[in-house]
């Protein structure tokens, strides 16, 4: 058959560990037999992002501003003992908090429902859709160690010189300081990119904080929600007959655990950390989430909502066989390239996207899969593949798609 053309490049973000290994045979097998893939490729691996003082993952999301659509390898947010691994020259940001921070978007988390996999929590029925904030908060914060007694206050300076002070914490003895900042503007991003998305999948918007305790800083996501939704989007909820409302965040955990899914859940950027990972595991396995960052100014950035899968990657190099589930990177893929033929107005690559996830659910659901959903799967006597495997027979099922 033809190769499926591409008239824009999509970015292409590389990243590191076993998930590496698993981006170029999804290349070799699934994209490039079939897609005249036209990328511009950034090497967002911890070794070239030290080499580079970390310019790259700059590079990278400024290109994402030019071409509009990304797509995302997993990478490493190095602490102390990837300095050491690695011999880095400075522990390096997380990536994601980067590039979310220049794209100023909220990352939408879903999971990647499939039969056989069901829910730890038998009510949900529906996928339940985690928005993060993908700015600030403690992902932004400035700490110190307090050594001894000594006072720590908040100061703002003005621009005319005049000093607020707010008293955090009289020490008396050794401790730790974190500050953390969020600007009304993200936050009005954060509120428009929900309501727009809950409006897009005509799904319930929540919304939760602390502003009980949190009388200021968490009060003023809670206000700028509310206004936003007042003035821009309340007949728009009503003309679709969804709803929006906010709760606390402890009383929404209570409420998502009793209710059957198929709504949007916003969080504050370290709440939705948390709780996409709660939900995907929940729903049957990290490995099978979707995530992307949506821009209030149309930038979508496509990525595994989990980690480099650092212990397979040490298997890996031993010469041992992992059985790794890429499910989650190959929907990166799909969703990357479905955007890019919606924009570019591509059906053929539209479709070809429908029909690689199609063959990724149609492959579990005929027995064959990965280690990690063999645990839980209802199917009787699954055939657990490896990971070079489970990849090629997702390849028989869409050649045989196709």
């Amino acid at each position: 058959m033809e190769k499926i053309k591409m008239t824009t490049p999509l970015v292409e973000m590389d990243g590191d560990e076993m998930t590496r290994i698993l981006w170029k045979i999804i290349k070799d097998e699934l994209l490039l037999p079939f897609i005249d893939l036209k990328t511009e490729y950034y090497d967002l691996g911890l070794e070239y992002r030290n080499e580079t003082d970390d310019k790259v993952t700059f590079e990278s999301a400024y290109a994402t501003k030019k071409y509009g659509v990304a797509v995302k390898c997993a990478t490493i947010t190095p602490n102390g003992a990837r300095m050491s691994e690695y011999n880095l020259k400075e522990m390096w940001k997380s990536p994601n908090g980067t590039i979310r921070a220049i794209l100023d978007g909220t990352v939408f988390r879903t999971p990647i429902t499939v039969k056989g996999i069901e829910p730890c929590v038998r009510n949900w029925t529906k996928p339940i859709t985690i928005a993060r904030h993908a700015y600030g908060d403690v992902y932004k914060a400035s700490e110190m160690k307090i050594p001894g007694p000594g006072k720590c206050e908040l100061v703002y300076t003005a621009e005319d010189g005049t000093e607020v002070r707010e008293l955090i914490h009289d020490f008396t003895g050794a401790g730790v300081i974190q500050g953390q900042h969020n600007l009304d503007s993200s936050i009005g991003s954060f509120a428009r990119s929900c309501f727009n998305y809950a409006l897009d999948t005509r799904q319930d918007l929540w919304f939760a904080t602390k502003d009980t305790i949190s009388k200021k800083y968490d009060h003023t996501f809670k206000d700028i929600f509310q206004e936003i939704y007042d003035v821009e989007y309340d007949a728009k909820f009503k003309e679709a007959g969804i709803e929006y409302f906010y709760t606390l965040i402890d009383d929404a955990v209570a409420r998502v655990m009793k209710a059957e899914g198929g709504f949007i859940w916003a969080c504050k950027n370290y709440d939705g950390d948390v709780m996409s990972d709660m939900v995907s595991s929940a729903f049957g396995s990290l490995a099978m989430m979707t995530s992307v960052l949506v821009s209030p100014e149309g930038y979508y950035e496509y990525e595994a909502a989990h980690g480099t899968v650092q212990r397979h990657y040490y298997k890996h190099l031993k010469g041992e066989e992992t059985s790794t589930n890429s499910v989650a990177t190959i929907f990166a893929w799909t969703g990357a390239l479905r955007k890019r033929g919606e924009l570019d107005g591509l059906g053929d690559l539209c479709r070809f996207a429908d029909k690689l996830e199609q063959a990724c659910l149609g492959t579990i659901e005929s027995g064959k899969m990965t280690k990690d959903l063999a645990l839980i799967t209802t199917i009787e006597n699954p055939t657990v593949l490896n990971s070079q495997e489970f990849i090629k027979a997702i390849r028989q099922a869409l050649e045989e798609i196709l």
